[in-house]
């Protein structure tokens, strides 16, 4: 058996039943093997940040990884964006790279590069696959390390000719190896950490547990809310969470905001901010004469729980300790917004979103300025699991769309794109065509990096207004794009709207359909 098959099969007996790639000649072994191994789906994309993001987005939703294959350094390369986002997402993904044969490096080809230097900054865990006979334990290390905990990026290079020669018996560990992070369960929590952290909520200060990672799924919530709502603390999320569980009949903590003047406003008055699986907040980018960190001045910040504990388990024996009732939790009460009439605006995007999310949807969503009005008028649909851009590398919506809804097939997808990000990563409607997946993409068209033409003032860039060169830099309506033409001609069926009446129309008939859908929501250009 040569080695391409040993790592599929090796892929396929660690639970990793999906493969998103974007081969080229050094991964052919690879690729001419799939036919042999059928328990990894293989699925094509075009481009290698579609690969990624997709990933990604399967393991959000899956809670295992999927694998990528990606060609090289430049392959690597041209998808690190998105295993950024994976990383602060905290996604498992096993990213496979494929690399020259052993012998031919020497000789500098032209796709030659430094294939460690490029993935460590993404990678938890990296490692280099040398001969056939390493293949099979590499590849169940890179599993069990991309589980964690934490959950991470695992990077495995395989040579050209690791993958061509036959491999002999699989080769066992040598005992003076260091060994990967082992599969296992997240550390509990000390009771030295958890009467600390009760003494806090204890105290009568002002107080407020921030939830990230694990601890934004529904046992969390209901754990975090109980706690809030007999101490008297507030109920804050991160605000890029990398999967949220929302809807009626959950919990809903207040999700801090991008901008850092907001998010210290709703954080104003904290004498002490209890960390559950979540970073102390920071500004996103540097201003000038504002603060980076966002930590109210005199607030101490308590770390209950990190990514290497259990954060939930954490949380309910915290909701114990302080005396919290079952059944305390605040849920969100079952709401929808009337439909909305008129022009397409925002405002009345997000209304239409909200009377018709199906149940148990999943939305990814890549809206900063155009979907300031998603949370407030989603709250109140069916559950739902929300996906959003964890690292701030834009172009992740669409991929990340796949991914979740291979991980879900039976779950309908919204994709909420943005045009400026959306065309980083376009060709991710090809393979939603290809692979016939249940995706719902909303573009929201207001003609501009509207994020950026705030950030331009944020910055201090120029005490006037900007100029017309200045302003031209942000303008993506010279010439417009034409979404419709771009989906239909990538395979999916698309339609453009201009009116609320008109947007509602087309969402309906999209979710009552199968398959892939877009709509190319037309907003007013000044994004108002």
């Amino acid at each position: 058996m040569k080695g391409a098959e040993v790592l599929l099969n090796s892929l396929a007996a660690s639970g990793v039943d999906a493969c998103f790639m974007n081969p080229g000649t050094s991964e052919m072994h690879l690729v001419a093997s799939l036919d042999s191994v059928t328990a990894v789906r293989a699925i094509l994309a075009l481009f290698e940040g579609v690969v990624t993001g997709a990933a990604d987005g399967f393991g959000r939703m899956a809670d295992r990884p999927a694998a990528t294959v990606l060609h090289l350094g430049p392959g690597l390369a041209n998808g690190l964006a998105n295993l950024h986002n994976a990383r602060r997402a905290k996604s498992p993904v096993v990213n496979l790279v494929g690399d020259h044969a052993s012998y031919h490096k020497r000789f500098d080809p032209p796709l030659e590069s430094d294939i460690e230097s490029l993935a460590r900054p993404v990678s938890g865990w990296y490692r280099r696959t040398r001969r056939p006979e390493d293949i099979d334990l590499d590849v169940r290390d890179a599993v069990s390390a991309s589980l964690g905990p934490p959950r991470q990026v695992a990077t495995l290079v395989v040579g050209a000719d690791a993958s061509w020669l036959e491999a002999g018996p699989p080769r066992a560990r040598a005992a003076r190896e260091e060994l990967p992070r082992p599969l296992g369960r997240p550390s509990q929590v000390s009771d030295e950490v958890l009467a600390s952290a009760a003494a806090v909520l204890r105290s009568g200060e002002p107080a407020a547990l921030l939830l990230g990672g694990s601890a934004l799924r529904e046992p969390g919530l209901v754990a975090a809310s109980r706690i809030c709502e007999h101490a008297g603390a507030a109920l804050l999320a991160e605000p890029l969470p990398g999967r949220l569980e929302r809807g009626a009949g959950l919990p809903a903590p207040q999700r801090l905001a991008y901008f850092g003047e907001i998010a210290m406003a709703q954080m104003a008055g904290l004498e002490h901010l209890v960390l559950v699986d979540a970073s102390a907040p920071v500004s996103p980018f540097a201003y000038p004469d504002r603060p980076s960190d966002l930590v109210p001045q005199g607030c101490q910040v308590h770390v209950l729980a990190g990514d290497r504990n259990d954060a939930v388990g954490a949380l309910e024996a915290l909701a114990e300790l302080v005396g919290a009732p079952l059944g305390a939790s605040r849920v969100v009460v079952a709401s929808r917004p009337e439909f909305p009439l008129g022009p397409l605006t925002p405002e009345s995007l997000a209304a239409a979103l909200g009377a018709l999310l199906p149940e148990n949807a999943i939305v990814s969503d890549e809206t900063i300025t155009s979907g300031i009005y998603l949370p407030g008028a989603t709250a109140g649909a069916p559950r739902h699991d929300l996906l959003s851009l964890s690292g701030n590398a834009i172009g992740q919506g669409l991929p990340l769309a796949i991914g979740a809804a291979v991980a879900c097939p039976d779950r309908p997808v919204l994709a909420l794109e943005a045009d400026g990000s959306a065309m980083y990563t376009i060709q991710a409607l090809w393979t939603q065509a290809r692979e016939e997946l249940n995706i719902t993409n909303v573009i929201f068209d207001n003609g501009s990096y509207a994020i950026l033409n705030i950030e331009l003032a944020r910055v201090g860039a120029g005490t006037t207004l900007p100029g017309p060169v200045a302003r031209s830099m942000l303008e993506l309506d010279r010439p417009a794009i034409d979404f419709v033409a771009i989906s239909e001609g990538l395979g999916v069926p698309a339609s453009r709207v201009t009116t609320a009446e008109a947007f509602t129309k087309a969402l309906s008939q999209a979710f009552a359909e199968a398959g892939p859908h877009l709509i190319h929501a037309l907003l007013p250009r000044d994004g108002h």
